[in-house]
């Protein structure tokens, strides 16, 4: 159910266009976790950002039914693309017709499998990066996609709080708690980079390479 702060938070951000009211209603039909869904406002975060940096080239960790590569596919010059990775192939056929109503079908590259074999045949460098996959992998696709990021690109990693679970009192031990915790410490200490945590939705860190 949505909270009063998330409903002020998205009746005061610049409403969603068709494509994504569209593809919200499919995700909630067609998929079990519908709350994967990356959100109206987190999906005008994106867009501003590309927008802002002017990124040409994105790529995209967890896609899930696309809603989040439309945003950031919208924010982008014609010419510009998205290498986006999923694992799910059953959702592949949704994500493409999300595109297509967005009218970035043509901006987007779909790679269906494993991250971390995929990750490393991507050819960079890339202005922004975005990650919403698998918890307990953070850290592993952290260190593949830093190296893949042009100095000054920005990298948006999802779910960095993780519903209050990684500073919690007394930490859950779950894989996906324990692999969120270190991708947080990790990158907190790395002098590569500087980060915010933006506490929006479940926590989105907000990276850039220095």
């Amino acid at each position: 159910m949505e909270s009063s702060l998330d409903r002020y938070l998205r009746t005061h951000t610049t409403e969603q266009g068709d494509a994504q009211k569209w593809l919200e209603v499919q995700t909630n039909i067609h998929t079990n976790y519908p709350q994967m869904l990356s959100g109206p406002v987190q999906g005008r975060l994106l867009k501003i950002l590309v927008e802002a940096i002017q990124a040409k080239k994105i790529l995209e960790i967890g896609a899930f039914t696309g809603y989040s590569t439309g945003f950031m596919a919208q924010g982008m010059a014609a010419d510009g693309h998205i290498d986006c990775i999923e694992i799910n192939d059953e959702l592949e056929d949704l994500m493409r017709q999300g595109w297509e109503k967005a009218g970035v079908a043509n901006r987007i590259s779909l790679h269906l499998g494993d991250a971390k074999e995929l990750i490393p045949t991507m050819q960079g460098p890339y202005d922004l990066i975005f990650i919403d996959a698998n918890k307990r992998e953070y850290p592993s696709y952290y260190e593949l996609c830093l190296p893949l990021l042009r100095q000054g690109g920005l990298m948006l990693v999802d779910d960095v709080l993780w519903d209050g679970k990684v500073y919690a009192d007394t930490p859950a031990q779950d894989a996906q708690t324990q692999g969120v915790a270190a991708f947080n410490d990790m990158v907190a200490k790395d002098s590569r980079v500087e980060v915010v945590v933006l506490p929006l939705r479940d926590g989105i860190s907000l990276i850039r390479k220095i």
